[in-house]
């Protein structure tokens, strides 16, 4: 459509992708994987919300290579891996509906014109048919597993830019944590004893249960173990990039894992 503004009642149509992909849904792994930020696709009537094709490249229309690295640690693992198909953009799945920037109208330097002036009905689109169904198949496969008494530990995985306004950002991956930092703590200690990565502890970015929303929701209140997972994007814009990040964090959570059984941690 000329105008990104103009959608109908329903905003997915014929050719649009589903707004979730579920990979592995019966893995075996303890490790429950998420990537609120893989995609970079675009409802049809939304075209590309006034934005030029060199800002869909950006950071700011996805996290640059952790749908590749996702992919590959959900094999390596046998995990179960949830991936969001559209652009964080059009709605990002990792911050509550209310918030400021749910659908936000400025990234970094850039204006996102198709977000300026969003009647409510706009709002609650994206919400009911991207935001909603790709949490709703998160919360559904966790209520199977602990159903069945399975233990999980979710992962939420992100990518960083390496430059934000100006500013360069030395961390090769980062640690988040809020209220539970057990297993962050862990994965710390190992990614530190590598001895050659800058290792990010609550940088470049730090959780908060009012700002996030998929740790919160989906590991705090439900009490599974949890860690948010930032890795710099020129790490993984290639595809050996992602692999030999997919290797390393496969390892990293696999003695990880049995840190925190030994510790009776899960």
């Amino acid at each position: 459509m000329d105008n990104p503004n103009e959608i109908a009642a329903s905003l997915l149509g014929d050719g649009d992708p589903a707004p979730v992909r579920v990979l592995r849904a019966e893995g075996s792994s303890t490790f429950f994987l998420t990537a609120e930020h893989a995609g970079r696709a675009f409802p049809k009537r939304l075209g590309t919300l006034g934005l030029k094709d060199r800002d869909l490249d950006r950071h700011i229309a996805s996290d640059i290579g952790i749908a590749g690295v996702t992919h590959r640690l959900s094999e390596k693992l046998d995990a179960v891996a949830v991936l969001q198909t559209y652009s964080r953009l059009v709605v990002d799945c990792n911050r509550w509906p209310t918030a400021r920037d749910f659908i936000t109208v400025f990234s970094e330097d850039t204006e996102i014109p198709g977000n300026v002036g969003l009647p409510e009905d706009e709002i609650e689109a994206r919400a009911r048919e991207i935001f909603h169904p790709y949490h709703h198949a998160i919360r559904d496969l966790l209520d199977v597993r602990i159903a069945n008494a399975r233990p999980t530990l979710l992962v939420a995985m992100h990518s960083c830019t390496p430059v934000y306004l100006g500013v360069s950002r030395p961390w090769h991956v980062g640690v988040l944590y809020d209220k539970d930092p057990t297993f962050a703590r862990i994965l710390l200690e190992l990614l530190h004893g590598e001895g050659k990565l800058i290792v990010g502890d609550n940088e470049p970015y730090f959780l908060t249960s009012d700002k996030d929303y998929a740790v919160p929701v989906h590991g705090e209140q439900r009490g599974i173990p949890h860690v948010e997972i930032e890795i710099r994007q020129d790490l993984i814009e290639t595809e050996s990039g992602q692999s030999e990040w997919a290797e390393r964090m496969a390892e990293v959570f696999r003695e990880g894992l049995s840190r925190l059984s030994e510790a009776g941690g899960i």
